[in-house]
């Protein structure tokens, strides 16, 4: 059994949690996750199965897409609604709309953040949730993310109260936290902030409406179709750019052959799948890191026996 299985994971469990679930209800081992999501994050976690693990990597590093909340009039420890209160100033002033959105259109593009405490960012050998839990403060290293959209996701005109919520969409590039980003907004507003809610709607080609819970997940291996729920590994890297090749060239590709980079993909700096005319993904290649104008295989994706 293999493939992608897009799964939708509720509030209150951890990545790892519904991995252990599945490999109850599927009886296998071969299975992982592709970009942990917080127990109080709910939304689209696509779940690799069999030799669709080797593509993990590269649905965690495609783009995501949230919606979110962020509550204005304070911050707490975990940048998210589960934190002990940090600071508290009460909302002495109204928001226009504008306003909100000159703030979100400033957050948009290449920007700069430092990653909260409770993350699984490493210093040291350690993450930084380890230091968090024993009150160690630690100097994080700053990084830069991508933003490429964040909407107002509410009608109103002006936003008053003595705290202020707010819903947002950011679609966003790997590694970016969006606590911090309900944070900085809050922070460009001049008042503490943290995010109240969060749901991932999109990563890679999977959205909401492609997932299944671990319900119906049950429900159909019992039944005996839950093989119906899958998509193909080549659903995980639709995304990236591909080349397909006739089936000569593609016994080199097998073994691991180095190969020119085509004039139209010269420009290419990431990753590139290498397919048969029928559309299997074969392999996945990139620049070579010392013979210009050639690639060479980063991960070979099937084997003589499985084309």
């Amino acid at each position: 059994m293999e493939g992608i299985l897009p799964l939708y994971k509720p509030r209150g469990l951890t990545s790892h949690d519904c991995i252990f679930k599945l490999r109850k209800i599927l009886r296998m081992k071969r299975i992982g996750h592709t970009g942990t999501l917080d127990p109080e994050v709910d939304g689209v976690l696509p779940i690799c199965l069999g030799r669709a693990t080797k593509v993990a990597e590269y649905i965690t590093d495609a783009g995501k897409t949230y919606e979110g909340e962020v509550t204005i009039g304070f911050s707490t420890t975990t940048e998210d609604a589960t934190g002990e209160i940090v600071t508290e100033k009460k909302v002495d002033r109204n928001f226009n709309r504008q306003e909100i959105l000159d703030v979100l259109s400033s957050l948009t593009g290449d920007i700069i953040q430092t990653p909260p405490m409770y993350s699984a960012v490493k210093v040291n050998g350690k993450r930084l949730y380890e230091y968090a839990r024993k009150g160690i403060e630690v100097e994080r290293p700053s990084r830069k993310v991508s933003i490429y959209s964040l909407d107002l996701l509410d009608d109103r005109q002006e936003f008053v109260g003595d705290t202020v919520s707010f819903r947002f969409r950011v679609a966003c590039g790997k590694g970016t936290y969006v606590r911090t980003l309900a944070v900085m907004i809050g922070e460009r507003l001049g008042f503490p902030a943290h995010m109240s809610k969060l749901t991932r709607t999109q990563s890679a080609s999977f959205s909401l409406e492609d997932c299944y819970t671990l319900t119906q997940i049950e429900e159909m291996a019992k039944e005996g179709t839950f093989t119906d729920m899958l998509r193909p590994l080549e659903a995980g890297i639709s995304y990236l750019p591909k080349l397909a090749i006739n089936d000569k060239l593609a016994e080199k590709v097998k073994n691991g052959a180095i190969l020119p980079i085509p004039a139209n993909m010269e420009e290419v700096t990431g990753p590139i799948v290498i397919e048969t005319e029928q559309g299997r993904a074969l392999a996945i290649y990139k620049q070579h890191p010392l013979k210009v104008g050639m690639m060479k295989p980063e991960k070979v994706l099937r084997n003589d026996a499985e084309i």
